[in-house]
């Protein structure tokens, strides 16, 4: 079952469980500035903003980086830079979720200079809802039968039907469900940057600390993972989310040792 059928158009899970995890992580977010701030309002107004500027970010990423199983398919750069209608049509192709944090992260960035918002205190604040949203994003790569890894004959191994194949491992049936890995990983994540966050070591914390911790652990979790994954993002024959990844970790790190070493300037 692809999705909902409301007649003249068809609501695909993937899209439907994006958006319910961005609405569940928007939520989240809200509890979390009436917490710090005693007022959800910021988190309604950077919504649309962020929400816009992470879609953008995650599609532009999916183009100039397009997985094997689109390449396959013959969506590569090249052919959304000659059909740039295309890059328009969000059914066509994916998202890549390196854009939406870049996107997001910009777009953030820019409110909190203009409005003289605290960055770091609102980074803080939306960080436990945007690894929910991610961790319910997930569950649609289920019903698109996307984000699966290597072959194994474990037993919690997952069916993937033929058309959904990548060339050269059509006759093999069971694979990791790199998404359901995902989607565990990141809710143990969520449950420490909630601890950080409203534990009794919070008092320690310094503004950024616990969005740092999320960088830390989120590109820790997508580094490994991309290891077992078979629909990579190559660029010059190099996995691009991987070295992603391992850049965000190594910078987010050592902002997280430094700060703990020198106070904050």
């Amino acid at each position: 079952m692809e999705g909902v059928s409301l007649g003249f158009i068809l609501l695909r899970w993937n899209g439907l469980l994006i958006a319910f995890g961005i609405v569940c992580g928007a939520l989240l977010a809200a509890l979390e500035a009436k917490r710090r701030f005693q007022d959800a309002e910021v988190v309604y107004y950077l919504f649309v903003p962020l929400t816009i500027s992470g879609w953008v970010g995650a599609r532009l990423w999916h183009v100039l980086t397009p997985p094997l199983s689109s390449v396959q398919l013959g969506l590569t750069t090249q052919y959304y830079l000659s059909h740039p209608l295309d890059i328009l049509s969000l059914w066509t192709g994916g998202f890549g979720i390196p854009g939406a944090l870049l996107g997001g992260i910009l777009a953030l960035l820019l409110i909190a200079r203009k409005e003289k918002f605290p960055f770091g205190d609102l980074a803080d604040m939306l960080a436990p809802g945007i690894i929910l949203a991610q961790a319910i994003g997930r569950l649609g790569n289920y019903f698109n039968q996307e984000l699966y890894g290597l072959p194994t004959n474990l037993p919690w191994a997952i069916f993937i039907q033929p058309q959904n194949r990548l060339r050269g491992f059509e006759q093999v049936e069971f694979y990791h469900p790199l998404f359901a890995y995902e989607i565990f990983l990141s809710l143990v994540s969520l449950v420490l940057l909630l601890w950080l966050a409203r534990g009794s070591l919070a008092w320690q914390l310094k503004p950024g600390d616990v969005f740092l911790t999320y960088l830390v652990s989120y590109s820790l979790i997508r580094f490994l993972l991309e290891a077992l994954r078979l629909d990579v993002s190559l660029v010059n024959n190099i996995n691009i989310n991987q070295v992603f990844f391992a850049c965000v970790f190594i910078i987010a790190g050592g902002m997280l040792v430094r700060r703990r070493l020198a106070p904050v300037l």
